[in-house]
């Protein structure tokens, strides 16, 4: 099992070093939002996030519903991150600040469902539909 999982991500870096098409192809019509970075400046924290569009057409607007929890587990705030327009087989780079938290004081991100998904013939469903969510912080990151 650790060897197909092995053999898996190594396929999946292949796929990105490869560029955007064979990216796309990996990643399969889906999809991909990594909390990349958490950054305090100023009494906020800057959340920057790397969404990879694994659709074969773009996405001309993705809203998303976050709920925002504090590092004990309680509702911080619901608030909107509205991650623009996705390319298909683009990497994009999105960062939104929160005020008045730092990120230290954050303990999960919720991607509680999207707002708004204008992504033409894919459908609504196409910002949803096989969402896949990671961190490399100290973040969870959940959907």
């Amino acid at each position: 099992m650790t060897r197909t999982i092995a053999l898996a991500s190594a396929a999946l870096v292949a796929a990105w070093a490869a560029g955007p098409a064979a990216a796309q192809e990996e990643l399969g019509p889906r999809l991909s939002i990594e909390l990349n970075a958490a950054e305090t400046d100023a009494g906020s924290c800057k959340l920057s996030f790397v969404v990879m569009n694994g659709h074969p057409t773009a996405i001309d607007r993705a809203v998303f519903e976050t709920v925002l929890f504090d590092a004990e587990g309680q509702v911080d705030r619901l608030t909107l991150f509205d991650f623009g327009a996705l390319p298909a087989g683009r990497t994009r780079v999105r960062q939104f600040v929160i005020p008045e938290t730092g990120c230290d004081g954050l303990g999960r991100v919720l991607f509680n469902g999207a707002e708004t998904c204008e992504a033409g013939d894919l459908g609504a469903g196409a910002c949803e539909a096989d969402l896949r969510l990671e961190t490399r912080t100290g973040i969870e990151v959940s959907g």
